[in-house]
């Protein structure tokens, strides 16, 4: 359990750093601003059309009498739109990182610079890099898009669609979310998404201490605008960690297993 305090302050030191490093906080607002504007109009429309949306999916329940029609489809109303909050949080910081590829490469190279060290770079034209960042992100969202129909499936379960399902589904969102962080560090050092998933379930408390309190935070509107630039420090400074706990754990670790994935 100690883990979760750990992966917290990782999360506290990443706003510390970029705090302490206004021009490259300003730097890392961009893409967040970008990508914000996008989302908040996907929302709204998604607000305004989502009661619609399950009136045309529910016509057989046209002829059912007050209040079960109305219970029926308020709650399913509340439910697609809680899956679409869902699907934003966690898609946000991929497309996010997707399009401050070039911002957040720079914000993290300069923090792996100023706590001193190596500074990995991949090699890699920025085409190649855009290209394993879309690709991994597409991975990990048909991850999380199986999770997110499973949980909305159980949703429907009494009290515990209104109270476990809940606690999962952020425990998922906080997991996926420090996978995509730290993926912009690891990526750096040669490490392909499989190695990256063992790597963060071979700590999976620290992952989410980091994680859980962003994706929260993350449902806020525009917080997590505000907190991309420290998020991606943190989470550098996480992969610092997680990258050193690994190879002092695993004295056998061959080069092979961090060299980076081209196709």
């Amino acid at each position: 359990m100690r883990d979760l305090g750990v992966g917290f302050g990782y999360l506290i030191k990443g706003q510390r750093w970029v705090g302490g490093h206004g021009r490259w906080f300003g730097f890392g607002l961009l893409p967040g601003l970008i990508t914000l504007v996008l989302y908040a109009a996907a929302l709204v429309g998604l607000g305004y059309g989502a009661d619609n949306l399950v009136t045309w999916a529910t016509p057989f329940a046209d002829d059912w009498s007050s209040p079960w029609i109305g219970l029926l489809r308020n709650t399913l109303t509340v439910l697609v739109f809680g899956l679409g909050l869902f699907l934003a949080v966690i898609t946000f910081t991929a497309v996010t990182l997707l399009v401050g590829q070039p911002f957040y490469e720079s914000l993290s190279e300069q923090v792996d610079r100023t706590e001193g060290g190596d500074v990995p770079e991949s090699g890699l034209p920025l085409w190649q890099e855009l290209w394993i960042s879309a690709r991994d992100s597409v991975r990990i969202l048909v991850r999380v898009g199986l999770y997110a129909v499973l949980l909305f499936a159980l949703g429907f379960i009494p009290v515990v669609g209104q109270t476990v399902v809940p606690v999962i589904g952020f425990c998922v969102t906080g997991y996926f979310l420090a996978e995509e962080l730290t993926a912009v560090a690891l990526q750096r050092r040669g490490m392909v998404l499989k190695d990256r998933l063992v790597l963060l379930r071979g700590r999976r408390m620290l992952t989410l201490g980091f994680g859980v309190p962003l994706g929260i935070a993350f449902l806020v509107p525009f917080v997590a605008v505000f907190l991309m630039p420290g998020a991606v420090a943190g989470a550098t400074l996480l992969a610092r960690d997680l990258v050193a706990s690994d190879e002092d754990g695993d004295d056998d670790a061959t080069p092979a297993r961090y060299t980076l994935d081209k196709g």
